[in-house]
């Protein structure tokens, strides 16, 4: 089916197109681009994506969203139909809001400190069982990841999840204005980007911005459990929220149970008065807590909940996200891709579940200021009865210092360093949690103990 054709495409921007088209995607990038794509020649600090637009046609790109004419070959030929805008960047825009006010469907934002990309991918896995949905890709939750995951939506979809992050005030605020949500759902508060908040109360009004976007008659979800759960709740009464849900271990989404099985849990729930008994098929508290919030979200979008709940069973956690995988007689825990204290507190507490040693490697907590946020890791370290601690980064040696002499693995300025003298240090039946901010490269850890495994 076709996404944007020609004239709907310079409806939406005001812009001028050289030749008829119809495409099936957007990509900014020629690397992924897919064959009839429509190829978004973005601007950035390092790199302008017009010098891409030979190489997006070459990969068979249906059109190009340009501010001019690229060079061409030698006959002055680019490779295929232009629409030419004043701003690539605010055409994207332009289609995000075409696409948004075409549609049919129920649309759903998620936000948080922790578990966006995770509550995003567990709301999928619900909603697919009930219709078409659509959901952002990867972590597109930024100034451009956003707009190009909301003129992706098809006109035909039935439900919409978007993801939308922040580092600073009044971000989410624009985001949302264009994906004006039925549901807005608040995964966490934590301790993140605090060098450019300060605090949390301060991360927790920035998150709030996204219930100014809901539609009338819209629903807020916040956290329960959160120690800033009144603060969030405070500002969705502000902007004169509709409907307020609370999820956790209290409020009307309500976890009642938790029960390892295989390798994933048992959810017992109580989700806007319809009881939930259901396989999620990754574990963690974090993650039902999620899953919680997810169903909840899909009751407020009118959907079947236990038919949702139902489509739990697939899913699986993510790459960076917790996904498991054995490097020879060694259970590996990928959670490499970010990092704040309260995401390290629930990682660690999934490791403190596993048998054998306990080996948390962990990397940098970046972007969070001035505080002891790296030595206070202690706590959740002892919680989990971890056996082992192997640290990476400059940051990370405030913990380092602060381990005592028993339960210190090895320490390194860099991940590259560390990642041989773990190798050394592992065990048959050793379980090895990796995590740090997506800066501090752990991912090379996760990179050496896969080839471990070959």
């Amino acid at each position: 089916m076709t996404l944007w054709s020609s004239t709907e495409a310079e409806t939406a921007t005001l812009g001028k197109a050289t030749g008829r088209f119809a495409v099936n995607g957007l990509s900014i990038d020629t690397r992924t681009l897919k064959e009839g794509d429509l190829f978004v020649a973005l601007k950035g600090d390092a790199r302008d994506g017009h010098d891409f637009v030979r190489a997006a046609f070459a990969a068979k790109a249906g059109a190009a969203l340009v501010t001019h004419k690229p060079e061409g070959d030698s006959n002055g030929e680019v490779g295929g139909p232009l629409l030419t805008v004043s701003n690539t960047q605010r055409g994207l825009e332009d289609l995000a809001r075409a696409a948004r006010a075409r549609s049919n469907a129920k649309i759903l934002a998620v936000t948080g400190s922790a578990g966006k990309t995770t509550t995003k991918e567990i709301l999928r896995h619900a909603l697919n069982g009930l219709g078409r949905t659509h959901v952002s890709a990867a972590s597109y939750n930024n100034q451009w990841g956003v707009p190009l995951s909301l003129a992706s939506l098809p006109a035909d979809a039935e439900y919409g999840v978007f993801e939308v992050g922040m580092n600073h005030f009044g971000e989410i605020r624009n985001l949302v204005s264009f994906v004006r949500p039925h549901v807005a759902m608040i995964t966490t508060i934590a301790p993140a980007h605090l060098e450019f908040f300060g605090n949390c109360e301060s991360i927790a009004d920035a998150k709030s911005e996204i219930f100014e976007g809901l539609v009338p008659g819209g629903a807020a979800l916040i956290p329960a459990d959160s120690p800033y759960a009144e603060r969030l709740a405070a500002r969705a009464k502000q902007v004169k929220v509709s409907q307020l849900v609370r999820f956790g271990k209290s409020g009307e989404a309500k976890l009642i149970s938790i029960t390892p099985d295989g390798e994933g849990m048992r959810l017992k729930a109580d989700i806007l008065g319809h009881a939930v008994d259901c396989f999620v098929g990754a574990p963690g508290a974090h993650i039902a807590a999620n899953a919680v919030g997810a169903l909840a979200a899909v009751a407020l979008a009118d959907g079947d909940v236990l038919n949702a709940a139902a489509g739990l069973k697939d899913f699986t956690a993510l790459k960076g996200r917790g996904a498991r995988f054995q490097s020879g007689d060694v259970t590996v825990i990928d959670e490499s891709y970010n990092a704040n204290p309260a995401s390290m507190a629930a990682a660690l507490a999934l490791l403190g579940e596993s048998k054998g040693r306990k080996l948390a490697v962990l990397g940098d907590m970046l972007e969070m200021g001035p505080g002891d946020h790296h030595a206070a890791l202690i706590a959740p370290i002892d919680a989990a009865r971890t056996d082992l601690v192997f640290a990476a980064g400059r940051e990370m040696k405030a913990l380092w210092d602060a381990l005592p002499q028993t339960r210190r693995g090895a320490y390194a300025e860099n991940s590259a360093a560390l990642a041989p003298q773990l190798l050394n240090a592992l065990k048959a039946g050793d379980t090895v949690l990796v995590k740090g901010s997506f800066g501090s490269k752990m991912g090379l850890i996760v990179d050496a103990l896969k080839a471990r495994a070959g």
